[in-house]
């Protein structure tokens, strides 16, 4: 992919996740009380305010405050340049990629930015399942991290671009 459309698709993608966590995040903590579930859609999606200190479903939420600041603040900020970076400049990335690169990039930022202005938490209310199989309570960040997840997955065997069709070739007429 050509650099500007590259540069306008990877701020298009950061810019959409961060702007829809950002505000569905907002309207959460307006909307919800924590320790109250309201349940939707025959009880299939729950909203369920929650501030996480940790990561991934609360791992690392008992760690000491400084250790936790360093991994989930810190850490996560120098990784998200870096696949920032990656997507922009890194050659011979499929669309696909790139794409996904950025999904992870700005799930990652959206709640970095939590993070940062609510004292080390990420504010998660989301909760799908049928019956008592049920996730974790989430947020839109982490289901377009998941999304850049899984399309890096399934796209990890594939061409970095779609195969260009074979060059003819002279053949020797047999004589």
């Amino acid at each position: 992919m050509r650099s500007i459309p590259r540069f306008v698709v990877v701020m298009l993608t950061l810019c959409s996740c961060v702007g829809c966590d950002q505000a569905s995040k907002t309207a959460a903590r307006s909307w919800l009380h924590a320790g109250v579930t309201e349940s939707l859609f025959a009880d299939s999606l729950r909203l369920q305010l929650m501030e996480n200190p940790g990561s991934f479903l609360s791992l690392g939420a008992s760690l000491p405050e400084h250790l936790r600041f360093t991994l989930f603040t810190a850490a996560v900020a120098v990784l998200l340049v870096g696949l920032v970076c990656a997507s922009l400049f890194a050659r011979r990335l499929s669309t696909a990629r790139i794409v996904a690169l950025a999904l992870v990039a700005g799930g990652g930022f959206s709640n970095l930015i939590d993070r940062l202005l609510y004292d080390g938490r990420v504010t998660d209310f989301l909760n799908v399942g049928i019956g008592s199989l049920r996730t974790g309570i989430f947020n839109p960040a982490d289901m377009a991290i998941m999304a850049g997840v899984l399309v890096l997955i399934l796209r990890r065997g594939a061409p970095a671009s779609a195969a260009s069709p074979p060059t003819s070739s002279p053949t020797a007429s047999p004589s």
